[in-house]
């Protein structure tokens, strides 16, 4: 049997998209997917459905959808790794028959206008009544949200490594040279490493320039079995392998949290599934909620010893002409927030061939992944414009 493949993308109007709920939105990219593909609704048999800040689209979208009997239905999260779970899942689903196509989405609407950005994702309230050991003095110390818990993670790895704020802002200024190419990127002005030290300190050491955006919008993909995807509407964008990984946070003296994540399991066991080394990778489409979780995530997966991914991302390595194609859309730092879904969109358009003045030379192999929490779940894909035949105990 073939691989399961990506046979349709959906992407909405996203960034500052008000007046819309999360489920709305959901609805448009699985119709917009499912037309991608050449397919008509009623042939979606499976739905896979992530929400993200707000959790307020679940399965009830299949009756905002009125699809037809469903094989496969069910609402997951593992935050921003949730998009390759959710891939995974929908090839085992094609393997054992459970459904024939399957569309998986993600949506959100956190931003409301008059409201800043920073509203969306700020700290939590807690019920101190549940708040025991490390998390109290989390609370306590006031290391209670993702900014201020990414920074302690690089500011780790600096005086570990001797990582600088200036390599991080390598990575910055090369994802917006990207950007600048990609219709659908909210930030596309060139940035210089100047303009990243010169931005404002968000939680020392990341500047503004480290962080992410805050979008609102949706993203679908339509998975199906690889010999069926390759008669549909656009180029099939097969699933050699995937991985995943999960760790609870470890924030006690000796340990290694924010320095090794549980990338460092799951990139390697996508790259056996798929029968290749990382050394074959031409394009890395990388969850870049912050510069560091690029950087991080590039030593874990291999592509440099840990410890040496500061020098690593230096001097246009990642830029356009550079040696490794990372994050060719602009990604979450530049381009669009849409969780694990920003860089499995943008790895569909790129194995397609379809990037435009962004098109990376060379789109053989693909390696997308996602992370969620402070660094504690991670997914991982391998894909390819080619079909690959899979061992029969994968699609057993």
């Amino acid at each position: 049997m073939t691989s399961a493949a990506i046979a349709g993308l959906g992407i909405t109007e996203l960034g500052k998209v008000y007046g819309r709920s999360a489920t709305s939105l959901a609805a448009e990219a699985v119709r917009l997917a499912a037309a991608d593909a050449g397919l008509p609704l009623s042939a979606v048999d499976g739905l896979l459905v992530s929400s993200g800040n707000k959790q307020d689209v679940g399965i009830q979208l299949a009756n905002v959808l009125s699809t037809g009997p469903l094989g496969v239905c069910a609402t997951m999260n593992a935050f921003g790794a949730t998009a390759g779970v959710m891939v995974a899942s929908a090839a085992k689903a094609i393997a054992a028959r459970e459904a024939t196509t399957v569309a998986c989405v993600f949506a959100d609407a956190p931003l409301k206008p008059k409201e800043s950005a920073g509203t969306a994702y700020g700290s939590p309230r807690f019920n101190s009544r549940e708040i025991a050991g490390l998390g109290g003095w989390s609370l306590a110390g006031g290391a209670v949200n993702p900014n201020i818990l990414y920074a302690m993670c690089a500011r780790r790895h600096l005086e570990r490594y001797g990582t600088t704020s200036e390599q991080l802002g390598a990575i910055a200024v090369a994802q917006r040279a990207w950007a600048a190419h990609n219709p659908l990127a909210a930030m596309r002005d060139p940035i210089t490493i100047e303009d990243h030290q010169a931005s404002r300190w968000i939680a020392e050491p990341l500047h503004l320039l480290d962080c992410c955006l805050v979008s609102n919008g949706a993203v679908a993909v339509i998975v199906t079995a690889g010999d069926r995807a390759r008669d549909l509407e656009k180029p099939p964008v097969h699933v050699w392998g995937w991985g995943q990984a999960h760790e609870v946070r470890r924030m006690h003296a000796g340990s290694d949290w924010g320095l090794v994540t549980p990338a460092a399991r799951s990139g390697p066991a996508a790259l056996r599934m798929a029968g290749i080394g990382v050394d074959d990778v031409d394009i890395a489409e990388l969850y870049d909620c912050y510069t560091y979780t690029v950087l991080v995530t590039l030593e874990d997966y291999g592509f440099c010893p840990k410890g040496e991914g500061g020098s690593y991302v230096e001097g246009g390595r990642l830029a356009p002409g550079g040696k490794l194609a990372v994050n060719t859309g602009g990604g979450q730092l530049s381009a669009y927030y849409m969780w694990g879904m920003t860089p499995l969109s943008e790895a569909v358009i790129q194995a397609r061939g379809e990037g435009g003045a962004r098109q990376a030379p060379r789109n053989d192999i693909l390696m997308v992944s996602g992370n969620g929490g402070i660094l504690e779940h991670h997914s991982t894909l391998v894909l390819s414009p080619h079909a690959r035949e899979l061992p029969a105990e994968v699609t057993a």
